[in-house]
């Protein structure tokens, strides 16, 4: 059965449903909490359902709300095949990770979005204004002051979809971009400096002077369909920066250490050293650059007032009354302190 649209609940498309992050932002709109609040869930998918389990229980679960259409993001893919897959689509929530051609296929699909936005006769939602959310989810890479391919390629997808905003003919789009600093599961790990298996951690600058935001992956979700489902596309802000916790490196290593992970030696290596070096030699992963940006305090998600880049969390999550966020002491009590081990 193919769901409908209902008047005054927007139709919202996913994609990357499946992926990393994807599929914590697909279970967030099928909570209780978020549910009733969607007209229906369109998942953007390259595999049919037959040959995903995540898009057989979805699909078998609810039924009525879930709908899956199939893309392919080959080489020749162009604007024209995705505009049928976004047909009275409201809301595009855009997952799509970074390989080879995938800012070509995001800007054929924004392109198409947009396209079918204009040739749609009637919007099922209660306002005309279409909703847009980038592939960011990420820190913030407007306050670099350096070069590097996977953020610039960021940057310029934001400008196209500005570009394709104001010059949208019959319809207005909105574009937000979601900030949520480095992801809880993920990070506590050798690739950054933290050595868990041997109760190392080496820091780029001052281990207890900048304060690094970290969100889990379910939290984010929660934040992207919050902003959907509780408030209007008017009052969506541009940039949201949220954080399900933040704290210095040292501090980490505290909790770690509480945790049961034993005593942690905490290593800091010259910042400006590091920095120049990476800058000077310029790599096409980020994560070596998110190390020193760690030290020079650009992924604090704490409010301007206290020194951070801004604190969305309470325009996402008023009061944690809607949920509560994962913090750094609840990763280490569940992986008693040594996160990533393997």
């Amino acid at each position: 059965m193919t769901p409908s649209p209902q008047k005054n609940k927007p139709v919202v498309a996913l994609a990357g449903a499946t992926g990393h992050l994807g599929a914590y932002v697909t279970e967030a709109f099928l909570s209780p909490l978020f549910r009733p609040h969607i007209s229906s869930l369109i998942l953007l998918s390259r595999q049919p359902t037959s040959t995903s389990p995540k898009l057989q229980e979805w699909t078998s679960v609810h039924p009525d709300l879930v709908q899956v259409r199939i893309y392919n993001d080959t080489e020749n893919v162009t604007e024209a095949d995705l505009q049928p897959l976004l047909k009275d689509v409201d809301v595009l929530v855009n997952m799509i990770g970074s390989k080879r051609r995938s800012y070509e296929f995001k800007e054929a699909l924004l392109c198409a979005f947009c396209a079918a936005s204009t040739n749609s006769s009637s919007s099922s939602s209660s306002s005309a204004t279409k909703l847009y959310f980038p592939s960011e989810f990420g820190v913030d890479h407007t306050v670099h002051d350096f070069p590097q391919a996977e953020w610039d390629k960021k940057k310029a997808h934001t400008d196209l979809a500005a570009q394709l905003a104001a010059s949208s003919h019959g319809i207005k789009m909105k574009v937000c971009r979601i900030f949520c600093g480095l992801f809880l599961e993920d990070s506590i790990g050798p690739w950054f400096g933290f050595d868990t298996k041997n109760g190392i951690y080496e820091v780029i600058g001052s281990s207890t002077d900048a304060k690094v935001s970290f969100t889990a992956m379910r939290d984010v979700g929660n934040a992207v369909a919050a902003l959907v489902t509780m408030m209007s596309v008017e009052d969506v802000p541009a940039d949201v920066h949220v954080a399900g916790d933040t704290l210095s490196l040292r501090d980490v290593a505290g909790r770690m250490e509480e945790a049961g992970a034993g005593r942690i030696e905490v290593r800091e290596v010259d910042l400006g050293e590091f920095k120049g070096k990476v800058v000077r030699e310029g790599t096409g992963n980020p994560g070596v650059y998110l190390r020193f940006l760690m030290g020079e305090g650009k992924i604090d998600h704490r409010s301007r007032q206290e020194g951070g880049l801004g604190d969305e969390n309470e325009v996402v999550d008023p009061n944690e009354e809607r949920w509560r966020w994962k913090s750094m002491k609840d990763l280490a009590v569940e992986s008693q302190g040594r996160p990533n081990l393997e």
